[in-house]
């Protein structure tokens, strides 16, 4: 053979790749996780093994998937992807695009996805749940008028309590359509303020069948009820969103209508042991309130009334004298301190200095005290203010004279 073809190594691989990968249409597959690696980068590295042999699988982006769902090493699960192969090693592998554990449907990972989602909003918090009312006046229903649950429920109702007022609001409870329309039933009743509580319910089923009772508009509509709201969806090992989001979860419908109306028996039992209650409360209350009139009827104060009422009288003619002690002291000190401001009034009254002799000049041009003897210009009329009266003087000349003798007076 001349001059044959020789292949590289990375040529090979590169033909295995295409001759794989073009072979096979993307499908499922189940298997058991083994050498679980959740790169920091988002990957998810692992082997699918079963009893005979194994194969590398990666899922790009998916490690947030894995821990979500819980994937680690030993988990079975089915993964959907096609095979690949990685040129680098030679190798082939599953190159997954979605997985779910073993045995879980598309609805199971919906439900447990929402689930999810919702309380992480907070919506199955046990602070949004209401209590249920002890003897509602009117009990709503949503369901169907012609289902066994109603018929179940309306029987033990009727048994317990006759009279009350049960109010329903008809409509589908499977298929397309009936979460909107159990939505719209929820809605209702808060909107008209036509029950004290919603009983939310229908009979078993698949779970394809309890489906609208996992859908987000349900949910939402009873989170968000003001009424409080019992759900009561299919048999006891069925569990619903709406059970999540309702203020109470029961089992069945028949155990709503245990719940939401007690036993005429049960609360006439009740009543009694409240009456019993309420009365021993009360003739405790008496006896004890008797003895402290007894007591109080044997104290000195109720025998010697009189004595009660003199040492009060002392005591108010002792205040009274008190009082008149310290309104005289208070007098004193006030007429002294008036004492004090007169003299130093009297001191400075301009006219015991024009008694003493002296005189004030006034410009009457000026409508001013004269203050100096230079500012008045010869021929100045002014006026000279004395003790016992004026005079009108007229400034023959200006000048410096020297002070009178008794201005150091």
């Amino acid at each position: 053979m001349e001059n044959p073809q020789i292949w590289s190594v990375s040529d090979v691989n590169h033909a295995v790749r295409e001759i794989v990968e073009g072979a096979l249409l993307p499908f499922w597959m189940a298997g058991e996780v083994g050498s679980l690696t959740l790169h920091r980068s988002g990957h998810a590295y692992f082997t699918m093994k079963d009893a005979k042999s194994q194969i590398r699988a990666v899922y790009f982006g998916g490690a947030a998937a894995c821990t979500r769902l819980g994937i680690a090493n030993g988990s079975m699960i089915e993964a959907f992807g096609n095979l690949s192969v990685y040129e680098v090693r030679g190798e082939y592998q599953f190159g997954i695009r979605q997985l779910r554990p073993a045995g879980v449907g598309d609805l199971r990972m919906r439900f447990e996805e929402l689930k999810r989602r919702l309380a992480a909003e907070g919506l199955f918090d046990q602070e949004r749940k209401r209590p249920i009312p002890k003897l509602p006046g009117r009990i709503g229903v949503v369901t169907s008028p012609s289902g066994a649950a109603i018929r179940d429920f309306l029987q033990i109702i009727n048994r317990r309590f006759p009279n009350v007022n049960v109010r329903i609001y008809p409509c589908a409870v499977q298929g397309a359509g009936a979460a909107e329309q159990v939505a719209r039933g929820v809605e209702f009743f808060n909107r008209t303020d036509g029950a004290d509580v919603i009983v939310v319910t229908r009979g078993g089923g698949s779970m394809e069948d309890l489906w609208p009772f996992n859908e987000e508009i349900l949910a939402r509509a009873v989170a968000s009820s003001r009424i409080p709201v019992v759900s009561a969806v299919g048999h006891e090992i069925d569990f619903s969103i709406c059970d999540f989001a309702a203020d109470l979860r029961v089992p069945t419908p028949s155990a709503a209508a245990e719940l939401v109306i007690g036993r005429r028996e049960e609360m006439v039992r009740e009543l009694d042991r409240s009456e019993k209650d309420m009365r021993y409360a009360l003739e405790s209350a008496l006896s004890q309130a008797r003895a402290r009139l007894d007591r109080a009827a044997g104290s000195f104060v109720f025998r010697e009334p009189a004595h009660l009422v003199r040492m009060r009288r002392q005591q108010l003619d002792e205040l009274d004298t008190r009082l008149g002690t310290a309104a005289e002291r208070f007098h004193g000190q006030f007429r002294a301190r008036l004492e004090r401001l007169e003299s130093t009034l009297l001191a400075l009254d301009p006219r015991r200095q024009l008694e003493r002799g002296y005189a004030i000049l006034f410009d009457p041009a000026q409508e001013k005290p004269v203050t100096s003897a230079a500012n008045v210009a010869a021929g100045t009329r002014l006026v000279a203010w004395l003790a016992d009266g004026s005079l009108n003087v007229t400034v023959d000349r200006p000048g410096s004279v020297p002070p009178p003798p008794f201005a150091a007076v």
